[in-house]
């Protein structure tokens, strides 16, 4: 019998989450592990431009990888026919932006794996193995969707996410900056988890979120930024009908600067990736992403008006 009655709990509504058909995993690299598990993968093709801790599933499980590259329109440089049936191709839907490859990638080749941890409002493509970090867009402590048709014959204990919230409480009460150090605690707390169910806590939230307010504040927020910084953006990506961004990618010559400029403003940005520096090669295109792309915030915290008042502070420093 479920308890009845004593201290309250957090005041949550019983909504329902945008990704209700989906397997409910702790993390986006364990999503991943579950389809290289499930599928039986020998050899993984991973972009350069990607974040490190997707190695972990692939190094735990001693699978075979190989780095490859992509070109100015983030789409990979590869050879889709060498690809054999007991390898995979993992592709990374960059910013929630590059919906058209992804529906270009799976033409070539049936075995991919699309990252959707950037693209949370991207629809999975029927049998296409897509996994979601909804952390990256929602003020959540761990979680994971998982699409695919390939489930595993194992039962996985449920996450516990209590002691990953005193980032995301302290926030509110002391700000950013005094809770940092929080934030990266919990967040290395995630590190080479085993694969678990998501928390009842993490479910809760993604029940209380307003899903269509969050898209479209996105959206609008991106398209202000975007007219006033396209002429200038390196990177010309667009926003498509049915995408919902997750930064804005601004990609400047001097961008490392920027960056700085913007964060001693406390307008904070983060760095995608810096792994990536120790990859690729110094020339790359992947290096210059890494290090001098500036990936403005445009979530559902943000006004048109501070918006606004980001493109004032490009402006007085590009």
């Amino acid at each position: 019998m479920n308890p009845i009655g004593g201290y309250f709990e957090m005041e949550l509504n019983n909504g329902a989450e945008y990704h209700k058909n989906a397997i409910k995993l702790n993390t986006g690299r364990n999503a991943f592990e579950y389809i290289l598990l499930a599928r039986n993968y020998k050899k993984v093709y991973i972009p350069y431009y990607t974040c490190d801790v997707l190695l972990e599933p692939i190094i735990r499980n001693n699978i075979s990888y190989e780095f490859y590259s992509i070109d100015h329109c983030l789409y990979p440089i590869l050879d889709f026919s060498s690809i054999k049936k007991d390898e995979v191709i993992l592709y990374t839907n960059y910013f929630g932006l590059n919906d058209l490859n992804v529906s270009a990638v799976i033409k070539e080749k049936a075995n991919v794996i699309i990252d959707n941890a950037q693209a949370f409002y991207s629809k999975p493509i029927p049998n296409i193995d897509t996994f979601y970090s909804p952390r990256k867009f929602f003020g959540l402590p761990d979680g994971a969707y998982l699409y695919t048709n390939q489930v595993l014959d194992s039962h996985f204990e449920i996450d516990i996410s209590i002691d990953r919230f005193r980032h995301l409480l302290g926030r509110i009460d002391l700000g950013p900056e005094a809770t940092f150090s929080e934030y990266k605690t919990a967040d290395s707390s995630l590190t080479n988890q085993p694969i678990k169910i998501m928390s009842k806590l993490t479910s809760k939230l993604l029940n209380n979120i307003n899903y269509q307010f969050v898209k479209d504040r996105r959206r609008a927020n991106y398209e202000i930024l975007h007219k006033e910084l396209k002429n200038k953006n390196q990177l010309k990506l667009k926003l498509n009908n049915d995408a919902t961004p997750m930064v804005y990618p601004f990609l400047a010559d001097q961008g490392t600067l920027l960056k700085k400029q913007l964060i001693k403003n406390k307008i904070f940005v983060a760095t995608y990736w810096s792994n990536v520096v120790e990859w690729a090669a110094p020339n790359s295109l992947e290096s210059s992403l890494a290090n001098n792309l500036i990936p403005l915030p445009l979530d559902q915290r943000i006004t048109s008006n501070q918006a606004l008042s980001i493109l004032s502070l490009i402006n007085k420093n590009a």
